[in-house]
């Protein structure tokens, strides 16, 4: 089967039902082939497990992002480290040097942070985004499954009801 999306597959479980021949004398009731709703349903839970990948990918990417961030502080750190040390000859330069290094290790910091909370705020809004596409995918799956159930089988949809209870007087 052809790989859709899960929106059109569940259009295609639509238009099955809607097109389904009535079965005589039974109502609402209809016929629809069996297999092709169970791979149509197949091939939507297939994909639901992709959208979760993207989370995770999303996911793995923020790590990156940090350990780049961490690796350019240290580099900024060695870089100051180094340039300090030529330095030290002289008090004053050395003075300046180490002012120096400490403005460079405080602005990675202050970069670190930034990036942190840049790359926290992505991820989570793009995992809510993810979150927000499955829970309605799934949503929708429920929904046809009812529907398709309460097609298949209109008994088991009607509540039973109680019969009447006659009191003698």
């Amino acid at each position: 089967m052809n790989e859709h999306g899960i929106e059109e597959l569940i259009g295609t479980l639509y238009e099955m039902v809607q097109d389904a021949k009535g079965v005589p004398f039974s109502g609402d009731k209809c016929s629809i082939e069996r297999e092709r709703v169970l791979d149509l349903l197949d091939e939507i839970s297939n994909q639901l497990p992709g959208e979760l990948k993207q989370a995770k990918t999303i996911v793995e990417s923020r790590g990156e992002l940090i350990t780049s961030a961490k690796r350019e502080a240290e580099t900024i750190l060695k870089d100051a480290k180094a340039q300090a040390r030529q330095l030290v000859t002289q008090e004053a330069i050395y003075n300046e040097a180490k002012a120096q290094a400490n403005e460079m290790v405080r602005a990675a910091q202050e970069k670190i942070k930034e990036l942190k909370q840049v790359t926290n705020d992505y991820v989570d809004d793009s995992l809510r985004r993810t979150e927000e596409a499955v829970a309605e995918a799934l949503s929708e799956i429920r929904d046809s499954r009812a529907k398709f159930r309460g097609l298949v089988n209109p008994q088991q949809q009607a509540p039973k009801q109680a019969s009447p209870i006659i009191e003698d007087v």
